[in-house]
């Protein structure tokens, strides 16, 4: 007995040793494995890069906190994983989980302070066995450092997306959220983007949400080209300073003054981002009396300029079966005034199917009067970004379009070798100048006809960026049309668009990571309830059973003697 004393406590001070050894090794080395096959908790170089800078306490109030329905449950795993794995790489993060409903007695109170920074509550409701269960949800996080703070939206909206499916969505975009969120409170702005003005440009009211969230991770500010006709030059080495140029939906003519600030803003490598309507078109022309108006062209005097690097953009309305939903009112006015959906053919709902950082993983995105844009042969390189599906087609302007367009019978021929006509478009190379060997507006002794290589993106309706206002005339999230009560993905393409062209390659390419979380299919669990349970609990019980009942009595037979 005293030998077996003796190597019983050798045995615990080797065990004791081995732990205390592997804790001090343990400080100096940092090792983690990650057995999921889609590396869910691996986080990118990106993320790394970007927490490394992470000097101070970063605090993360999370508010997913409480008993949800199953799918809610997961996003809440999810989460406490992911900021876990934040928290390993750098302990100066911090997180924790929140209930902001806890205290009954003020729930009214802080669901209306929530509300108004944005932090909106969703009820949700799972059926569980033919059993529906109900929470109130806040899928929001706060992220602070240094009073700087943050929110961060841990579930996406997706079009017709059942709640197990925008969980799914939303667990493979957690990693980008929580990163643009770090890079937004840690990191200095360093970048400028000029919204350029002067040709009766798109409201900043109609595209705030847009410059809002451009604003938190870089400098933005208001470029206006009229001072180009007294001061092209001053005007030109201006501009020059910023990194990237917005041009959302210009109504009037550029002048070749203008055009040539903008040329070698272009040639000299600045990157710009065009929205550009080519038909005179909008959908509130529609409601009056007679429910139809007038299309037509509208000539910016920019098709020389898009002609010289490579594209051209078609002054006809595309038609898409693929359309988004509009209600119209129908029957008689008054009491028994119904509204009916309807999908408006002119106002396509497009689906990224291209592998590229900037549309990968992104909802399907609302266009309304959009042109087709053709490609041109040149030494610029051109990446189709989006395109109408394959049944839509062309429609010449001037033309009448009329609502009671919605009640048409699709003709499927009519259609036939006219799709996919693409709306959006990249550009990279070094572009020349349309100025090249002509003679120039204006003197610049700066002038190159071809420079540095750079990007631009151009989009054929400059709608994609608008957000809608609500009754008190403040501007919707961009991306929900508050009629359907639908969130498209409009926002994450746009701010791909500004993320790309600027650079900022590694929180797209986080974006974009895939992530597959396997589901179940709740009809043949219901089927097979019983059969599920005795499987999942029962088995794993049974089979701890059996272990311990055979090593207690391989136990008592060795130390019976």
């Amino acid at each position: 007995m005293k030998v077996t004393t003796q190597n019983n406590i050798k045995k615990l001070a080797l065990i004791v040793v081995g732990l205390l050894a592997a804790n001090i090794i343990g400080n100096f080395f940092f090792f983690r494995l990650d057995l999921t096959q889609d590396k869910r908790y691996t986080l990118s170089k990106t993320s790394l890069s970007i927490i490394e800078e992470v000097k101070e306490p970063l605090i993360i109030d999370v508010f997913l906190k409480g008993d949800f329905p199953g799918e809610f449950k997961k996003l809440q795993t999810e989460t406490q994983q992911l900021l876990e794995e934040f928290k390993a790489y750098n302990r100066d993060i911090t997180f924790q989980f929140v209930n902001p409903i806890e205290d009954e007695t003020e729930q009214e109170v802080i669901m209306q302070s929530f509300m108004e920074r944005g932090l909106t509550p969703i009820n949700v409701s799972v059926n569980e066995k033919g059993k529906q269960s109900q929470a109130m949800v806040f899928p929001w996080a706060i992220v602070t450092y240094k009073g700087k703070s943050t929110k961060v939206p841990l579930l996406k909206n997706l079009i017709g997306a059942s709640t197990a499916e925008k969980v799914n969505s939303s667990v493979q975009h957690l990693e980008y959220a929580f990163a643009n969120a770090f890079n937004t409170v840690v990191k200095d702005k360093q970048k400028k983007v000029a919204v350029i003005k002067g040709n009766n440009e798109m409201h900043d009211m109609l595209m705030a949400d847009f410059i809002k969230q451009v604003r938190e991770n870089y400098y933005i500010g208001t470029f206006t080209l009229d001072s180009v006709a007294k001061k092209p030059q001053e005007s030109l080495a201006y501009l020059k300073k910023y990194d990237l140029a917005i041009i959302a939906k210009p109504t009037e003519q550029f002048s070749d003054e203008e055009k040539q600030v903008l040329d070698q803003y272009i040639v000299n490598g600045g990157k710009t981002l065009w929205l550009v309507d080519q038909v005179n078109m909008e959908m509130d022309s529609l409601y009056n009396d007679s429910g139809s108006t007038l299309a037509f062209p509208n000539d910016l005097g920019l098709n020389d300029m898009f002609f010289k690097y490579g594209i051209r953009i078609r002054p006809d309305l595309i038609k898409d079966e693929y359309a988004t939903p509009i209600k119209l009112a129908t029957g008689q006015q008054g009491s028994s005034t119904q509204y009916t959906q309807y999908f408006w053919k002119y106002s396509p709902l497009i689906y990224p199917t291209l592998n590229h950082p900037i549309v990968k993983n992104i909802d399907g995105i609302k266009f309304e009067f959009a042109n087709p844009i053709e490609i041109l042969k040149n030494d610029i390189s051109k990446t189709v970004l989006l395109s109408s599906s394959k049944l839509s087609r062309p429609v010449g302007t001037p033309v009448e379009i009329s609502l009671t367009s919605v009640t048409e019978e699709p003709n499927l021929g009519e259609y036939a070798n006219k799709g996919a006509m693409p709306v959006a478009v990249l550009l990279e190379g070094k572009f020349h100048s349309m100025y090249e060997n002509r003679v120039l507006p204006f003197d610049d002794k700066t002038f190159s006809t071809t420079g540095k290589t750079s990007k631009m993106i151009v989009i054929s309706d400059a709608d994609v960026v608008k957000n809608q206002l609500d009754k008190n005339f403040q501007p919707l999230e961009l991306g929900y049309d508050k009629w359907t009560s639908v969130f498209y993905g409009n926002k994450d393409f746009m701010m791909n668009c500004v993320n790309y062209l600027l650079d900022d390659n590694g929180l797209i390419n986080i974006r974009s990571k895939d992530v597959s979380l396997p589901m179940l299919d709740v009809e043949k669990v219901q089927e097979n309830y019983t059969s599920s349970q005795i499987l999942t609990v029962g088995l794993p019980i049974v089979i701890l059973a059996l272990f311990g009942v055979l090593f207690s009595y391989l136990r008592k037979r060795k130390y019976s003697n």
